[in-house]
């Protein structure tokens, strides 16, 4: 195995679901495995976890077609945008479709007129995200129309926050205000709503409990990681990821010998220079350099010099190390929202860029 690799702790995994779960009771719970379970790994993390979730959340159909390809049967819902050419997949592996605009409603209700099958549907309205989904203000003849669709299974109704996350949750207030004024479409109507209903994303979860309705969809908060820096904090979940790696290699660099491409940095005095197996193509990115911090052997020690494709170098002044030695690049203390200050992100990019030749490796504790 390469010296390099991902540690995932699966048992960490569920305890952040179950406090999440006791958190928004009696809601249900949509864990989002997009983004191969946030960078997480979804060979391992989504068979683990599927028997917890009451609902799983992806971005596209193929995540959707590669989860039921494991032999999972929770129900699926595929959130990002679909092209029509697309909807034969969710008759076909029985994902639940997001309908983000009268067209694809209509044409999901055809094919499954043509096919006979009945797509389960969740209906899309955008609140102020401005990215997939009908306007509030014109979700009215959306909703009329989705009440013709003897074909689909109606069974959900959405929207989504963009900055639950946010310490002034001015915006997202209006959001939920708006979303609320739709749902009374059906109460004008004396019309049950779809039977699920549902808008929390991590920041919601953590911040605007107003907002769970019925069921919530926890993303980056399930692994342990919060959305942001000013959102109000849960402390009963953890991380579940550690980034290990090895020194494969130890030197003593004198001074007047620049370190790595460019020539960025260099030692005024004999130093010890511990050469880690990870670079920026394992997602360790290169807009980090001179500003990352690794342990070695449990201690802090600053990255220096370019961030190569493949490896990168740590000054660790007169300390020793040896090859072999543990390196520690994510984790023990370096947190997600240290990466992404040091990458100029946020902890969603760094989690979701760890690059797929990282091998994963999945442990129940």
């Amino acid at each position: 195995m390469r010296p390099t690799f991902l540690e995932v702790n699966l048992a960490q995994l569920k305890r952040n679901l179950e406090s999440i779960r006791a958190r928004v009771a009696p809601a249900l719970l949509m864990p989002m495995l997009k983004a191969n379970a946030y960078g997480h790994g979804l060979d391992g993390v989504a068979p683990f976890l599927a028997p917890f979730a009451d609902y799983i959340g992806v971005a596209t159909v193929e995540e959707g077609v590669y989860i039921r390809g494991m032999g999972i049967d929770k129900p699926i819902l595929v959130t990002g945008g679909t092209l029509p050419e697309q909807l034969p997949h969710f008759a076909k592996f029985n994902l639940t479709l997001t309908a983000s605009s009268l067209d694809l409603l209509r044409a999901a209700d055809h094919l499954a007129e043509s096919t006979r099958t009945r797509i389960r549907t969740h209906l899309k309205i955008d609140t102020g995200m401005e990215r997939v989904g009908v306007r509030d203000t014109e979700s009215e003849s959306f909703l009329e129309a989705s009440l013709q669709c003897k074909h689909l299974d109606i069974e959900g109704i959405y929207s989504h926050f963009a900055n639950s996350d946010s310490a002034d949750l001015t915006h997202a207030k209006l959001q939920l205000e708006r979303f609320n004024e739709v749902l009374r479409f059906y109460e004008k109507r004396s019309l049950p709503k779809p039977r699920l209903v549902h808008m929390a994303n991590s920041g919601a979860i953590l911040q605007l409990p107003e907002s769970y309705f019925n069921m919530v969809r926890c993303g980056i908060l399930l692994y342990g990681v919060h959305p942001t820096r000013e959102a109000a904090r849960m402390n009963e979940v953890q991380p579940a990821l550690t980034w290990r790696s090895r020194v494969v290699y130890s030197k003593i660099t004198p001074p007047g010998r620049p370190v790595s491409y460019g020539s960025l940095w260099q030692a005024e005095r004999p130093t010890r220079i511990a050469t880690i197996p990870c670079g920026y193509a394992d997602g360790y990115f290169r807009r980090m350099t001179n500003r990352a911090r690794v342990l070695i052997n449990g201690k802090p020690y600053p990255q220096v010099g370019r961030i190569c494709m493949d490896q990168f170098m740590a000054n660790l002044g007169d300390d020793p190390a040896e090859v072999g030695d543990e390196a520690v690049l994510l984790g023990d203390g370096i947190t997600a929202d240290d990466f992404a200050e040091w990458m100029g992100t946020n902890a969603y990019e760094v989690l979701t860029g760890i690059g797929a030749r990282v091998p994963r490796v999945f442990v129940r504790e």
